[in-house]
């Protein structure tokens, strides 16, 4: 291969890992809501998880998840904040089988459940403090429609 050749791949490959990297930024940290029709028992995260009164939020961690120590801790003061609501932390790396039940392509994931257990929304990645607000008032009015906040 000449060198023109080479500075054209090599700058095709940086444009395309640029594009990628861009695009999942991008996607991490939105609320996806769900169809509220699947629901999560408390027993299948832990003999001792307690669901909150009005919304529950779940979040799946796991020993090496970097953004998961920062997202524990804004969630637990989101739930603290808000009555009725409680956060589980569920390490999933010796609970594969959640992982596959319920797509946990990363870590941290979190799921909002409404009163009843059902998932009402999602995100995806290191959630801001807005975005997980916005899935509680999801869960709350339960109207957990299929579009994308």
């Amino acid at each position: 291969m000449d060198v023109l050749t080479v500075v054209i791949v090599l700058a095709a490959l940086v444009a395309i890992s640029t594009a990628i990297g861009l695009i999942a930024r991008a996607r991490e940290g939105r609320v996806v809501t769900a169809d509220g029709l699947t629901r999560l028992a408390a027993i299948d995260l832990g003999a001792d998880v307690v669901y909150g009164e009005f919304a529950t939020l779940v979040q799946f961690s796991t020993e090496f998840c970097t953004k998961c120590p920062a997202t524990r801790v804004l969630l637990s003061r989101i739930a603290g904040e808000t009555t009725g609501v409680v956060h589980v932390d569920v390490d999933v790396t010796h609970r594969q089988d959640l992982t596959h039940r319920f797509n946990i392509m990363q870590t941290p994931t979190t799921l909002v459940l409404d009163d009843s257990g059902a998932i009402a929304a999602r995100i995806g990645g290191a959630p801001k403090p807005e975005a997980v607000k916005t899935a509680l008032g999801i869960a709350l009015r339960r109207d957990h429609g299929h579009y994308i906040i």
